[in-house]
């Protein structure tokens, strides 16, 4: 049986995209990210499934900064609507919550019911892991803003249901492997994620990038770190909607490559059918 790691606890939207993706597979939550991209680099796990964006919330701490390190490759990826319940233990109403739990993300995504309930607020590591709190503390005072299993999963009453500020909310994962699966170049649409660092020179990354756009090269995120200390030159994390083997994009690679001291490609993979119905949408 495929076993998949994952940061977060049971009933957590890492676990949702985790059943959607590989329905009857063994699932390894993890504590944190590291622990998760661990799994899989020491075998503990075949594969990790990973947040990295939220269309609310923006990028997940971390993430970028630890992909590139990680020795891993990205083989797929999946958008996950993502809904937040407050739930509270039996028998507790709107009236008796003094307190509302979850991790910062999801407070940051229920603006709008946190406002009108006026309460205090506790960050928790992980949306299920604030479920799993509340029940533990039995106490109708606290309540949990968590994805909707993470209720039945902890025997927890839902007191409002859909309380995220935008229903459009959305998750995109990433999937992550030891071996590098790169998808074939007749496969369709193909999201390819590379990783380079600049020369100190000036105007480096201009010129980098310079290949994307004279291409015509739709990148669709770009994301800057530093590495180790100093005056050291920036590592990027970008993400393209194309395929390396197609004529253009081997252009515009080769002039990334001329301006950077270092480019490795992270996956080739399909694009997920989300990217054309927001387009069409």
């Amino acid at each position: 049986m495929t076993t998949i790691a994952y940061q977060g606890e049971p009933g957590s939207n890492s676990a949702a995209a985790t059943q959607h993706l590989f329905p009857g597979s063994a699932a390894l939550p993890c504590t944190s990210f590291e622990q998760a991209l661990d799994a899989v680099t020491l075998g503990t796990a075949d594969l990790a499934v990973i947040p990295v964006d939220n269309s609310a919330a923006g990028r997940v701490a971390d993430v970028h900064h630890l992909l590139p390190q990680s020795g891993l490759f990205v083989i797929g990826e999946y958008f996950l609507a993502i809904r937040f319940d407050l739930m509270g233990v039996p028998g507790a109403t709107l009236d008796n919550v003094t307190c509302v739990r979850s991790h910062v993300h999801a407070l940051g995504q229920c603006r709008k019911v946190l406002r009108e309930g006026d309460w205090r607020t506790l960050v928790s590591d992980d949306t299920a892991g604030a479920a799993r709190e509340v029940a533990e503390l039995g106490d109708v005072r606290h309540a949990a803003l968590a994805p909707p299993a993470a209720a039945r999963h902890y025997g927890l009453e839902v007191l409002r249901a859909g309380v995220e500020d935008d229903p459009d909310n959305t998750t995109r994962f990433v999937v992550l492997s030891r071996e590098a699966t790169f998808a074939p170049v007749t496969d369709g649409p193909t999201m390819t994620s590379l990783f380079f660092a600049v020369r100190n020179i000036p105007s480096a990354l201009y010129k980098a990038l310079g290949g994307f756009a004279s291409s015509a090269v739709n990148l669709t995120k770009i994301e800057s770190y530093q590495m180790g200390a100093g005056l050291n030159p920036s590592c990027f994390y970008v993400e393209i909607e194309a395929h390396p083997d197609q004529p253009h994009v081997a252009l515009a690679l080769e002039e990334l490559r001329f301006f950077s001291s270092e480019v490795r490609i992270l996956g080739v993979y399909p694009a997920h059918p989300h990217r054309l119905q927001e387009r069409m949408g």
